[in-house]
């Protein structure tokens, strides 16, 4: 019983931290690019990773041409594109409804599920497309409340929204990956291989982009929120969060990891005094309870 509170205990602080950081931490990381930001959030603590993991050599060099196949896609659709998507949206937003695109990020599940039924083909069963359907109508309130949206030349609110669905897609995507990888890595090591091959893949982006490594547009502020990040909402959380999912059933966790929206909203409202409308509440509530519908519900893709 005490290893389940530590469980619990674990994964709620590991989703708080998740909504620091889409809140506080890395929007304002806004003076850099956003594939530089993508390059350092991973280097970064990659490099810190090494005293502590440097074993994992090991059991990477040991791979197969299809097991680093698969961790390779696990690193460009959850380490870069999802990065990306994710930053892109939270630049965007420029500290305005930060909240509203962390929130997105809980349609993650739903990609999850959908592509196992599509790659893995596990079945989906009625309760779960119909709580779907709900997330989806939840996911539209908070965007856009009960009005139709405006996309004449594109509003920034809609836009973000629409990276921040591609982030939830591309990580529900490395989710299903991951499975892949999880056979043959534990989750130390596939976390390992996941930072180092996305912070290959981001390098060589910079590379062929002719974006380099501007190092030198990185001020103290920002070596300090990276080093933040790293140490707590990156890889840091990652680690809480397996901790946790080790020590308790699914169910429990997708509760305790209602403190990611908790948080998120109420930091919103502290740091940037960003309130949600009446109709983006509704939609916020819609979103979770049929996000945490979806995750505890006994479908095959949770086995």
């Amino acid at each position: 019983m005490r290893s389940a509170y530590r469980g619990a205990l674990a994964i709620c602080v590991a989703a708080t931290l998740w909504g620091l950081d889409g809140v506080v931490l890395t929007p304002r990381l806004f003076n850099l690019s956003v594939p530089f930001v993508v390059f350092l959030l991973h280097a970064v603590p990659f490099l810190l990773m090494q005293p502590w993991l440097f074993r994992s050599y090991r059991a990477l060099a040991s791979l197969s041409a299809i097991d680093w196949l698969f961790l390779g896609l696990v690193a460009l659709t959850g380490g870069v594109l999802g990065t990306f998507a994710i930053v892109k949206a939270l630049f965007m937003v420029n500290f305005a409804q930060v909240s509203v695109v962390v929130l997105l990020q809980k349609l993650q599940p739903v990609f999850a599920i959908v592509l196992a039924a599509i790659l893995l083909k596990e079945p989906l069963n009625a309760r779960f497309v119909g709580w779907a359907g709900v997330a989806l109508v939840g996911a539209y309130l908070l965007t856009f409340g009960a009005r139709l949206p405006d996309l004449t030349g594109g509003t920034t609110t809609a836009i973000a929204a629409a990276w921040a669905a591609i982030a939830a897609a591309a990580f529900g995507t490395a989710t299903v990956l991951g499975k892949r990888v999880l056979n043959v890595l534990d989750f130390r090591q596939a976390t390992f291989g996941r930072y180092g091959l996305t912070t290959i893949l981001a390098l060589i982006y910079l590379a062929v982009s002719g974006s380099g490594l501007p190092f030198g547009e990185v001020t103290p502020l920002n070596w300090m929120l990276i080093l933040t990040i790293g140490l707590t909402t990156g890889s840091g959380a990652i680690f809480l969060f397996y901790f946790g999912l080790t020590r308790v059933r699914a169910s429990v966790s997708a509760i305790c990891e209602l403190c990611l929206p908790l948080s998120a909203i109420l930091l919103d409202y502290l740091i940037n005094g960003s309130v949600l409308r009446p109709w983006q509440w509704a939609g916020a509530a819609t979103l979770v309870m049929a996000i945490t519908m979806v995750s505890i519900q006994p479908t095959p893709s949770r086995q």
